[in-house]
């Protein structure tokens, strides 16, 4: 590229990015709208909240984890989140007492937490920019539904932000950064830590130990800082996720709860924490053997994948997981299809699980929209190991020197 199409690209991105922080910004103020009807007209306390898919995590946590009264996570109050994610919790609940004062509320703490997320939300959109991908996946991103849905339901857009952020060093070449990044989205939610040995895996297999070492390093130590003190001063809170975790059966749109519902497959909770775990970890591998011929040298791209394949294969499949997924398809996905119908499916499977908590539908509707998902997760997750990546990345050679080096055959 010329410097004068240099100039000319860096051109329309300091046009676009305004439009494309202001659309974020705009669909996020809608997903905030979304959780407020409840709000508005008092289905805080009854079924409407799941009839209009209004539900919202911060809304029981205001008023079952002490936070109305000012009790710090893990120190003051059980938490049923990694500790990154509680500190959040505590600094929005401090900023909704700050906001509204004697008249903090439960409504008002899911106000503050939606434009948290949205904050966070806006640095994604930012994060794209800078990786130089399609515009109109950008834009993807800027209106997606899965921002509606989720931006004021909890609080996983802190570990979906580090998580891009991580991807976006790796893109750089700066993978000890990446790996340190990576561990502070895993201190926030658990699934950032499938980046970790898709950002060493070729280094180590080029012998490179002493890098693998140092980016091993910066990822504990990173994970270290923000749980060790929590861990040291309050164990059985700040272990009470990991239980949770281990102890909790599953969910009505996980593909294990449906087959113990249609009487395919049943299991106990160990025998399925197992199974699932093995389940992943065989797909996982086959993933990245499949994958390595058009990504070894950048093999984070095949995070998608292997983050699809994690949620398909958990026992728990939580609406706001596709939130986690929806950068990552909108970054690496070669082609619409798919990314439509695993938008409709999310849509779909969302509210088809809160009707069935107010009883106005069916499992059937769950395994119907279930099955749209998972088509489209497959479809994404074959696209991604049989083919090169999308233009946009494959044209922009982002690795580091001396990859690029090796790949032309030169010292």
């Amino acid at each position: 590229m010329t410097s004068n199409e240099d100039a000319a690209t860096a051109a329309r991105g300091r046009t676009t990015l305004p439009i494309l922080l202001l659309a974020t910004g705009v669909t996020c103020y809608f997903g905030w709208l979304f959780k407020a009807q409840c709000a508005f007209d008092g289905y805080w306390d009854n079924l409407e909240m799941y009839v209009t898919g209004c539900y919202s995590d911060a809304y029981p946590f205001w008023h079952l984890r002490g936070l109305m009264d000012g009790a710090v996570p893990y120190f003051e109050a059980e938490m049923e989140y990694p500790v990154l994610a509680g500190f959040l919790i505590w600094i929005d609940a401090l900023l909704t007492h700050a906001l509204f004062g004697s008249g903090a509320s439960g409504p008002g703490f899911v106000f503050v937490v939606s434009m948290v997320n949205g904050a966070l939300a806006l640095a994604v959109t930012r994060l794209l920019c800078g990786m130089k991908i399609a515009t109109s996946r950008i834009w993807a991103w800027a209106l997606a539904p899965p921002l509606v849905l989720y931006v004021g339901h909890n609080w996983d857009m802190l570990a979906v932000a580090l998580a891009v952020a991580a991807f976006a060093a790796a893109q750089q070449g700066k993978l000890v950064q990446a790996c340190a990044i990576a561990g502070l989205g895993t201190a926030a939610k658990l699934f950032p830590v499938l980046l970790l040995p898709l950002f060493a895996l070729r280094k180590f297999f080029q012998a490179r130990l002493v890098e693998v070492a140092l980016m091993a390093t910066a990822a504990i130590l990173a994970w270290l800082v923000v749980n060790l003190p929590v861990a040291l001063a309050a164990f059985d809170n700040w272990w009470q996720f990991y239980g949770f975790s281990s102890e909790r059966s599953g969910t009505r749109a996980a593909l294990w709860d449906l087959a113990s519902y249609y009487g395919v497959f049943d299991t106990d909770i160990p025998t399925r924490n197992m199974l699932s775990l093995l389940v992943f970890v065989a797909g996982a591998a086959l993933i990245v053997e499949q994958g390595w011929k058009h990504h070894k040298d950048r093999l984070w791209l095949l995070f998608t994948p292997v983050l699809l394949w994690f949620m398909l294969s958990n026992k728990v499949y939580s609406p706001q997981f596709d939130l986690w997924a929806w950068p990552f398809i909108v970054i690496t996905a070669r082609r619409w299809p798919p990314i439509v119908l695993f938008a409709l499916g999310d849509v779909m499977a969302y509210f088809a699980e809160f009707w069935s908590f107010a009883n106005v539908a069916a499992m059937d509707w769950i395994l119907v929209a279930v099955l749209v998902r998972t088509g489209a997760m497959i479809w994404l997750i074959v696209d991604a190991v049989r083919g090169p990546p999308p233009p946009w990345l494959a044209s922009r050679d982002t690795r580091p020197v001396e990859l690029r080096a090796e790949a032309a055959g030169q010292p």
